[in-house]
């Protein structure tokens, strides 16, 4: 369906990094030989190494793809670091070779995104899956979107991980709870100099937002009412 309709794309693979054994990786190699040797752009007869640059939007697993296949074609560990969060990659790093035969290097590259993004969901969407860094955005703002999300397709599993009672559409609910139901509190200082403790509701949103990108809340496609 998307080389339907984005006339661009072409020769579409779904991975799993974490599966060595996934098909799509199985495949990434030999189709960019193909590319490569039935490219006529450049006379490549006499080639005897290719270099290939890995591109896309932050956080997609462009270093943990890299990884895989080397491991996967050289039996040797990752070469490139990884991260469950956006910017781990800062600069196109040194080539590093996947496979001997043909010989193969990678260069691992930044992640890029359009210089501005179309709306506000947009926005939230990509901070929730870690395209875009947490603070930049806000734990709380971002907790309060997946909280959204989650009572939208009716997925209640919030509800016993932050010790409520039922479901509810408050963040400030949830937050709250939260970090009463996890023993996490903050002391801060009170107008007229008094220490007071209370709920670190943005640890809270930090745990409700590391256990939706963990897997704790189940499988959830975002973009679902994009392919509907």
């Amino acid at each position: 369906r998307l080389q339907g309709e984005d006339s661009e794309a072409r020769h579409v693979l779904f991975t799993n990094c974490k599966d060595q054994s996934c098909d799509g990786i199985r495949k990434v190699m030999p189709l960019a030989q193909d590319l490569i040797l039935g490219s006529n752009r450049f006379n490549r007869a006499d080639q005897k190494e290719y270099c290939i640059m890995i591109i896309g939007v932050p956080n997609v697993g462009k270093s943990s793809l890299i990884n895989v296949l080397r491991n996967r074609h050289l039996n040797r560990k990752g070469a490139s670091q990884v991260g469950a969060v956006a910017g781990i990659t800062r600069s196109v790093l040194h080539k590093i070779k996947i496979c001997e035969d043909p010989l193969v290097y990678l260069l691992d590259t930044p992640g890029i995104l359009k210089p501005n993004i179309a709306d506000t969901e947009t926005g939230l969407r990509l901070a929730l899956v870690s395209c875009l860094q947490d603070h930049l955005v806000g734990e709380e703002l971002i907790a309060d979107y997946l909280l959204y999300l989650l009572n939208k397709r009716n997925n209640f599993r919030y509800v016993e991980m932050m010790g409520l009672q039922e479901p509810t559409d408050s963040i400030a609910e949830v937050l709250v709870s939260g970090a009463q139901h996890l023993n996490r509190t903050l002391k801060v200082r009170n107008f007229d100099g008094s220490i007071v403790v209370r709920p670190d509701v943005t640890l809270a949103a930090r745990h409700m937002i590391k256990s939706f990108r963990t897997g704790a809340f189940g499988k959830i496609l975002i973009d679902s009412d994009k392919i509907e």
